[in-house]
């Protein structure tokens, strides 16, 4: 017997001996990411379309160009609640997907220690896709996991880092399923579930020895049982859904989110609903936003500066809408005030059909603090400078004295503490 033959002997017969380990289990918590998985990929690339971020070089101000920016559309207005639901699906599915995960690394961990680690190149092809596909899954999960919690302790940013590791993981994630989809198929066949779901743990045996080194030939005696294990990380999975869900569901349900964002205490009031970043963590001062704040209106060679009182008396409109965000949470609709885009597109003489606006903010600092508009924003009619909610005048945190409210948009881009509107730019 070799020498790393010998090391594999005596881990095996002191690490990873849980009976319950086997090629079933494994493929049954792989079926459920299996279907989890792309719908977290397909609704995390709708959220890049949605709020159109500038992942230069490689994508530059999609969705105009990029190699990655293939897929990429105008993102709708309506329905007015789409952004709300996609995200929302995004960031709680990641959440209870979590514990399925772990689950499943539990139980190919013995695989993730062979040694030699390498025994011909096709081996290390294999071994170098697994470690992109644990190391991906792992760094999307936790970046994911820590944006939603709005602590940003990775270097760069969230969206390029994420956007990025997610055609990396989802490359590796396809690779695997090809490569494993058929041993999976054979492994669910060959025992039956419902009688799993019947066996305790006193009656748990290991799966028939195999090729795949996930049955431990030197069994230790069980302390759970198959259906033990499928159920722990059900529910987990479950508490997971019931403490998170409320930030996207609302209503009654909020009361339960416990792991919704930090700072989700916004109060009570007109005002009395949540925000990302207040006016003190945006740096926004009482002279940014005082009796001097102006209105600047640019566009087709002319431009117009604006008061706050000039700007009230404007033709003012309403539209209800919801904030949602990045991060999962959003509200109930909210009643707006303002002068809607078209209306202001129209000082410099763009009324008729208005191109997208370039919206800058009286923020120096942070992401967001200018975006770009398309022109199919612009010209709903529900899209507006607010300067009330819910009867009020807006709160320095929700973006004293004007911000932008649109329909079917996240949150950043709906932007606070507005300074500047330039129709037809794009920088």
């Amino acid at each position: 017997m070799s020498v790393s033959s010998r090391a594999q002997v005596i881990v095996r017969r002191v690490l990873w001996r849980s009976p319950v380990r086997g090629p079933w289990l494994t493929s049954v918590f792989g079926l459920v990411l299996l279907v989890g998985i792309p719908v977290l990929f397909v609704t995390g690339l709708l959220s890049y379309a949605a709020y159109n971020p500038d992942l230069a070089p490689v994508n530059d101000k999609t969705p105009d160009k990029g190699l990655l920016g293939f897929y990429l559309f105008a993102w709708p207005t309506d329905p007015y609640w789409l952004y709300r639901l996609t995200q929302g699906v995004h960031v709680t599915l990641g959440i209870v997907l979590v514990p399925i995960l772990l689950a499943k690394l539990w139980s190919v961990v013995p695989k993730l220690f062979v040694v030699p680690p390498a025994r011909s190149l096709g081996h290390a092809l294999d071994r170098l896709s697994l470690l992109l596909l644990v190391g991906g899954a792992l760094f999307e999960f936790v970046t994911g996991l820590l944006n939603i919690q709005l602590d940003y302790l990775f270097p760069g940013s969230f969206y390029p880092l994420h956007f990025y590791g997610a055609w990396v993981f989802v490359g590796a994630f396809l690779t695997h399923v090809i490569l494993r989809l058929p041993r999976m198929v054979r492994a669910l066949r060959t025992r039956d579930a419902r009688a799993e779901l019947r066996t305790a743990v006193a009656t748990t045996e290991p799966e028939p020895p195999d090729t795949t080194g996930l049955v431990t030939p030197f069994p230790a005696d069980p302390t759970i049982s198959r259906r033990g294990a499928l159920a722990l990380a059900g529910a987990g999975s479950l508490v997971l859904f019931v403490v998170t869900a409320g930030q996207s569901i609302g209503g009654p349900w909020r009361r339960t989110a416990l792991l919704a964002p930090h700072g989700r205490q916004p109060g009570s009031g007109p005002n009395g609903f949540p925000v990302n970043k207040t006016a003190a963590l945006a740096h926004i001062t009482a002279r940014d936003i005082g009796p001097d704040w102006r209105l600047v209106v640019r566009g087709a060679g002319r431009q117009v500066t604006l008061t706050l009182a000039e700007v009230e008396r404007l033709p003012q409109h309403r539209s209800a809408l919801p904030i949602a965000c990045v991060e999962g949470w959003s509200t109930e609709n909210q009643h707006w005030e303002g002068v809607r885009l078209t209306d202001l597109a129209g000082l410099v003489g763009l009324g008729h059909e208005p191109p997208g606006v370039f919206v800058e903010s009286v923020q120096l600092h942070g992401s967001f603090r200018a975006v770009a508009l398309r022109d199919n924003q612009v010209r709903d009619l529900r899209s507006l400078l607010a300067l009330r909610v819910n009867g009020a005048p807006l709160s320095a945190d929700h973006g004293s004295p004007a911000r932008i409210i649109m329909p079917g948009a996240p949150g950043v881009m709906n932007t606070k503490w507005v300074r500047r509107l330039s129709f037809g730019a794009t920088v």
